[in-house]
Order: C-alpha cells, then structure tokens, then sequence
C-alpha cells in the first residue's frame, strides 16, 4: 500500500504525546501537516521542529494541526517536546506502520554502516483526508516556511 497526492490517505491510529491517541478521521474538517523525522535531540530534527514551533501560531491560523512522527518512544517524545517547547503533539510510530504507510524508510549509511532509517519528509492533507502535497528528501532551512504556505493556499 503506497500513498499518492490527490487520494484520500487510509485511516490510521497511533499513539501521541499528552497521553492521546491521533486518529486521522477523526482530524476531518482540519488540515493536517504530518512531518517524519530521524531522531528526537539531533541537530536537523531540533531545528525542524523548533520552526515549526515558531511558525505553530501562523498554522492554527490557517487551521491546520501539525503532527511529528519519529520511531522515538513516547517517553522520548515527552523529553523532547518539553524541552523545546512544542506545542503540537508527537506520534511514536516505533513499530513504523506510519512510516511503512508515507513510505520514509530508506536505506541510509552513517560511518560506513548500512542501516535503514527515516527520511525527512513532510505530507500536507485536506479537510476531507486527501493527501495534497508531499516534500521528500527535506533541507531543513525554508522549508517549514514553504509548509505554511501551501496550507494557506489549500483552501
């Protein structure tokens, strides 16, 4: 099963911080930013998630909820946002169903070592549950930036 831009994404459920369960239908009528990242504490992680923290009141504004997913634990999660201060929610996504479902997991080398990792990746669904937009391959600088803009437009 393999998502494409333009179809309405399957329903999932996966756990969150604050102790809540995120289901995507029951996010209908909001927009949703779901963006998936390598590691909670790392610098490309910390600073994505700090500009979108930045940028969060901006987001509500145009009414869109945003989401980071890692294969963190929740308890990573909870050290994580409270230590940068986010104000939206993380999805533990340890068993990588999200990840198999936005398929981010890639082949990655770090130090000559092979392993299978998460590639930053950003997905922008409608108020109906259709994915809109996806970025692959994120460069972090800007990019939240362009996020927010393609929410505004979406309606």
């Amino acid at each position: 099963m393999s998502i494409k831009v333009d179809t309405p994404l399957p329903d999932f459920t996966a756990p969150a911080t604050s102790g809540i369960t995120v289901t995507l239908s029951e996010l209908a009528g909001k927009k949703v930013i779901i963006y998936f990242y390598p590691k909670d504490h790392t610098p490309g992680c910390t600073t994505e998630g700090q500009d979108f923290r930045d940028m969060h009141q901006q987001f509500l504004a145009a009414d869109t909820l945003v989401f980071g997913v890692s294969r963190d634990s929740l308890r990573t999660h909870e050290n994580f946002r409270a230590k940068q201060d986010f104000p939206f929610e993380l999805i533990s996504d340890a068993d990588e169903t999200l990840c198999r479902l936005f398929d981010v997991i890639r082949q990655k080398q770090l130090y000559g070592k092979q392993y299978e990792g998460i590639e930053r990746s950003t997905f922008l669904i409608d108020r109906e549950g259709v994915l809109r937009r996806e970025w692959r391959k994120v460069k972090v600088p800007g990019h939240v930036a362009e996020v927010l803009e393609a929410a505004q437009a979406l309606d």
